[in-house]
């Protein structure tokens, strides 16, 4: 495969793997992963694992609500000298986006 040009991994310790669409949300427990190389390109291969379909989470607008992280919450508050509860409002707002929600807490 190298002579190839191919190179193949495995990931390890993988948990869990979502594939989102704008219809339904695929969640995959426990899977094994593997990353293919190929030309510059990766192809990523999800074998077994408990799978489950549902539908995504939606806001009162029906757009999906972005995760925001307790890193990025702490970070923001920490650049605005604003409370956490304000950081996480202004990241949800800005559907994660940093420099966006720092800016919209500074205006």
């Amino acid at each position: 495969m190298q002579r190839m040009g191919m190179n193949m991994d495995s990931v390890p310790d993988v948990e869990q793997v979502i594939i989102k669409t704008s219809s339904k949300e695929i969640t995959i427990e426990q899977p094994e992963v593997a990353i293919l190389e190929m030309q510059g390109q990766k192809i990523f291969q999800v074998i077994g694992g408990k799978i489950t379909e549902g539908t995504p989470e939606r806001t009162a607008s029906g757009a999906s609500k972005p995760a925001v992280s307790e890193e990025d919450v702490r970070l923001v508050a920490d650049q605005t000298g604003k409370s956490v509860e304000e950081a996480r409002k202004a990241l949800e707002e800005c559907e994660g986006d940093l420099a966006k929600a720092i800016l919209l807490l500074q205006s």
